[in-house]
């Protein structure tokens, strides 16, 4: 008697997964946002621009394995009502090989949410898809009329936005240890239905309206069966030049570039947007006899930089500070020319180079040992000193991109979008406990997991060197 053994199913990475996620959400949206396909061509050509003309920079982008991840590089945005709904997306995201980094208080910029963002944080899976998925969570407390908070917090709590099969396919994730292609295709599917746009409102005019009056964003996140993706943001490698030829595609930009100014060495990140869409919706109650529109969801672009320390955060914060107290640009765009060239003077404190940052232990790099450096290392004896290595070209290092965030810089692109009327301050400030209890676990230090990789890079180099266990020193 013979018997037939069905060998198992081999689970996809998370890599995979994240992939067909983002290019699955990338055709939705296009589909919800035609201005968003605009854009894409817009970036794409100005992306093969800076490559033709810059060798440089595509060498580096060549030499440091991320050439390939720009075309497919995406962040989202969404805002979640409750704490159930937080830790459910942490678990979704862990599926696609994505972890919270970072907390955000946006509060602060009179935007009532805090926020982490869930991304890959393995240098590898980044070079296949640096997918990251900005994630607020609605500060209830915030909303000063008590009987209102009330309402929202009543609202929220009936709506469900996972699907059933998508929750049972996160548990079968978690207890089997991963998905197979068919699941992944199908747990795609599913999530997608999350963040998809939904035109009707689940509230009555009325209350939305009162929802709106206490803040545009408590209103997007209330009012709906669901956290619809407010953005979706492609990556280019020079956002002045899309801002200025944004308008040539029958786009409008918003009026100052988020972050730092143009630099020759770009840090961290800058970021722009064009206004909001406004979109029709039927209100609750109604019958869809009586409609109105809602703004929310707009587009933008970004452009990364290198990650600075914790040094060169500390400086980099002061001189946007600086900048910021002193010239306010309006809502039509008045002083924005004042801003840039403030911004650009103030900006020239912080190097411009990259060894000079280096150096200066300002950003953070990522070493390699040369061809040079290896065939010296097997017939001759190497300085014992990285900063002599580098000088002699047998060590080299690239910037490590900044895959993270700026709270000032998402506060400006949300202000933007939701009304420059409305800029109160809250009287509570960060709350990182209560977040962190919401998600269900405690967010990752960014600033940490670059000093990881730098260190993790400069073993690896200088035991490919034969000078293990080396120390770099830095210039102060």
């Amino acid at each position: 008697m013979s018997r037939s053994f069905s060998m198992p199913q081999a689970f996809v990475s998370p890599d995979r997964i994240r992939s067909l996620f983002t290019e699955a959400m990338s055709q939705m949206y296009r589909a919800e946002v035609p201005q968003y396909g605009t854009l894409i061509e817009l970036v794409a050509d100005v992306n093969a621009g800076c490559l033709e003309r810059d060798p440089d920079l595509r060498a580096r982008l060549a030499r440091a394995g991320e050439l390939e991840r720009i075309d497919v590089e995406r962040h989202g945005a969404i805002r979640l009502g409750t704490a159930d709904e937080l830790f459910t997306i942490r678990r979704l995201f862990a599926v696609m090989g994505m972890q919270p980094v970072g907390y955000y208080d946006l509060s602060v910029a009179g935007v009532p949410v805090h926020s982490t963002s869930f991304r890959p944080i393995d240098e590898a899976a980044l070079n296949v898809n640096p997918f990251r998925v900005f994630t607020s969570l609605l500060r209830l407390e915030l909303i000063e009329d008590e009987g209102l908070r009330g309402e929202a917090e009543a609202i929220l709590a009936k709506r469900r936005i996972y699907t059933p099969r998508a929750v049972a396919l996160i548990e079968r994730h978690e207890h089997k240890g991963g998905l197979t292609e068919a699941e992944a295709t199908e747990f795609v599917a599913e999530a997608l239905e999350t963040f998809r746009w939904h035109g009707e409102a689940t509230v009555s005019a009325d209350t939305y309206k009162r929802l709106h009056d206490a803040h545009r964003l408590i209103a997007d996140v209330v009012s709906f069966k669901g956290p619809h993706i407010n953005h979706l943001t492609p990556r280019t490698l020079d956002i002045d030049a899309v801002q200025a030829r944004m308008p040539e595609r029958g786009i409008t930009p918003k009026a100052v570039i988020e972050g730092p100014p143009r630099r020759h060495c770009d840090i961290l990140l800058r970021q722009t947007s064009f206004k909001a869409l406004e979109e029709t919706i039927a209100f609750s109650g109604d019958d869809g006899a009586i409609k109105g529109t809602h703004t929310a969801r707009f587009g933008e672009i970004e452009q990364r930089g290198v990650a600075l320390t914790a040094k060169g955060r500390v400086l980099y914060d002061q001189l946007l500070a600086s900048v910021r107290g002193e010239v306010q640009v309006g809502a039509g765009g008045a002083k924005a020319g004042a801003y840039d060239h403030e911004l650009a003077a103030r900006f020239k404190a912080l190097p411009d180079s990259w060894d000079e940052l280096r150096r200066a232990d300002l950003a953070f790099f990522r070493y390699s040992a040369t061809p040079a450096g290896i065939a010296a290392a097997a017939g001759s004896r190497l300085p014992s000193d990285p900063e002599a290595l580098i000088a002699g070209g047998y060590l080299a290092f690239t910037p490590i991109v900044y895959e993270d965030f700026l709270p000032v810089s998402a506060a400006g692109i949300f202000q933007s979008n939701l009304g420059t009327d409305q800029q109160q301050n809250y009287a509570t400030r960060s709350n990182r406990d209560a977040f962190e209890a919401a998600l269900g676990a405690t967010v990752q230090d960014e600033l940490a997991l670059y000093a990881e990789r730098q260190a993790a890079s400069l073993d690896s180099a200088l035991a490919a060197l034969g000078l293990a266990g080396l120390p770099l020193k830095t210039v102060a």
